[in-house]
Parts: structure tokens; C-alpha cells; sequence
């Protein structure tokens, strides 16, 4: 379970980013977080494993608040919270093996991931999980010879070999096409559900949000305005989330019946 209490990004001394924000998350569902830019969507993720630290609150998962660890505990707490990128964050001349295997990092020697000496076990779940998304083909292949839906599917892999208790995913589709994006999208929720796992996806795409999460949060200049079932999100809902969005920016938004 994650529980974020009252929750307040600031950068300097400009106005919040996150405002006394409140949310919880549990179970094998896969929620999608919608707004428009500078929603304070991506820093809200980002505060969850501390890549951004929060000025003020509480984020805890599974009864321990991420915002009271040090370094070395944080190190530790960072192992259960898996992150999937934009921009997939994968090393182009290392294999895939390879760049699925560091998600393993935080768990073996150091010599052993100089040494690119993996534990067996590790081997055997990474080729699982590759099976799974359909990318075990590619073990032996540079991650900068592939496809961009193949380089997330990568992505994701990595991220599921730390065993997380909860995956994070910013943008996961955007830089795919649409074809691939309802692949990754429908990876992602069947993920959580086969590994009783809670998503939460920052999300541009309205129209996939609502066809594959199990609930949606709208956010507006750093507060939660939306939470309910893609179903509940009607047109006059999605016009205040994006209300005062300038035209070409609410393209890729989608329509909402």
C-alpha cells in the first residue's frame, strides 16, 4: 500500500509544484494520473522514490515513510519501487540481458555486476519475464537495435526484476506510436494483475487512460481534483482538469464521450 499525506513540492521560493496533496494507493490496480503540463504530474511520481525530494509530508509504502530515510536506507527502500521511462534509460551498446539484469544492481556485489557475473536465478527470472513480453529473442541484441516498443518492453523488464512492491511509470507511450502505445498500455495492466502489483502511470492520453486503468486521477495546478473510475470521467470533469489548456496542447488528449 502507498499512502501519500499531505504532500508539498517547492522549488525555491516560488508557489508549490504540490499542494497538501493526499492519496492512497493499493492493490492490483493500475491507476492513471491525467492534467495537463505543469499538473505536477511528473514530480508527484518523482516524489514517491525520492528522484525529487518533497518539501513537505508524508509518502509511505508498506509502512515505511520514504521521506525519512537516509542515503543508505533510501538505497534499500528504492529496490521496492520499480520506474519505467519516457525515454527508457537504457545503456544503447549494452545487451538486453544486460540492461535488464541492472535492475538486479541494488541486490549484488559490486563485483559481480563489474564482472557481469549474474546469480543463475537472476538469469532464469530475466529470460521469464522477457518470455512474458515478448522480447527474450532479443537477450543477446544491443539495446540500440531495437524498435522503441521493444526498448520500453526492456524497460519494463528491468523494472520488474528489482521485485517491486509498486511500479511507476512517467509516459510511458509517448514517445511510441499509437499501435505500440495500446501494446505497452495493455502490458502494463495485465502486469498488474498477474503480479497482484499497484501501477501508477503519469499519462498525457486521456482515451487510453480510460480503456485500460482501473481508476484515474485528474490533477490541477498540483492538486487532486479527479479520483474515480475511468467511467466517472465525464466532459464537464475533464474540462475542469484541463481548463485553460491552450488548443494544440489538448490534441493528444483524446475525446471523452
Amino acid at each position: 500500500m502507498l499512502e501519500i499525506k499531505n504532500l508539498v513540492k517547492r522549488y525555491g521560493k516560488g508557489a508549490p509544484v504540490l499542494k497538501d496533496l493526499n492519496l492512497l494507493v493499493q492493490g492490483e490496480q493500475l491507476m492513471s494520473i491525467i492534467g495537463s503540463s505543469g499538473a505536477g504530474k511528473s514530480t508527484l511520481l518523482r516524489c514517491v522514490n525520492r528522484l525529487v525530494e518533497p518539501t513537505e509530508g508524508s509518502i509511505t509504502l508498506n509502512g515505511t515513510d520514504i521521506t525519512k530515510l537516509a542515503a543508505k536506507d533510501l538505497r534499500r527502500a528504492r529496490r521496492r519501487i520499480g520506474m519505467v521511462f519516457q525515454g527508457f534509460n537504457l545503456v544503447d551498446r549494452l545487451s538486453v540481458m544486460e540492461n535488464v539484469q541492472s535492475g538486479r544492481l541494488g541486490y549484488i556485489s559490486t563485483w559481480a555486476a563489474i564482472t557481469r557475473r549474474y546469480p543463475a536465478a537472476d538469469i532464469e527470472r530475466a529470460f521469464e519475464l522477457m518470455e512474458r513480453v515478448g522480447i527474450a529473442q532479443y537477450a543477446d541484441k544491443r539495446a540500440d537495435e531495437l524498435s522503441g516498443g521493444e526498448r520500453q518492453r526492456v524497460g519494463v523488464v528491468r523494472a520488474l526484476m528489482q521485485r517491486p512492491e509498486i511500479l511507476l511509470a512517467d509516459e510511458p507511450t509517448a514517445s511510441l506510436d499509437p499501435k505500440t502505445s495500446e501494446q505497452i498500455m495493455t502490458l502494463l495492466r495485465d502486469l498488474a494483475r498477474e503480479l497482484n502489483l499497484p501501477v501508477i502511470i503519469n499519462i498525457h492520453n486521456v482515451t487510453e487512460a480510460k480503456e485500460f486503468s482501473d481508476r484515474i486521477v485528474g490533477m490541477r495546478y498540483g492538486r487532486i481534483i479527479f479520483d474515480d473510475k475511468p467511467a466517472a470521467l465525464d466532459a464537464a470533469q475533464m474540462d475542469e482538469i484541463y481548463a485553460g489548456t491552450p488548443s494544440e496542447d489538448r490534441q493528444e488528449i483524446g475525446a471523452v464521450a
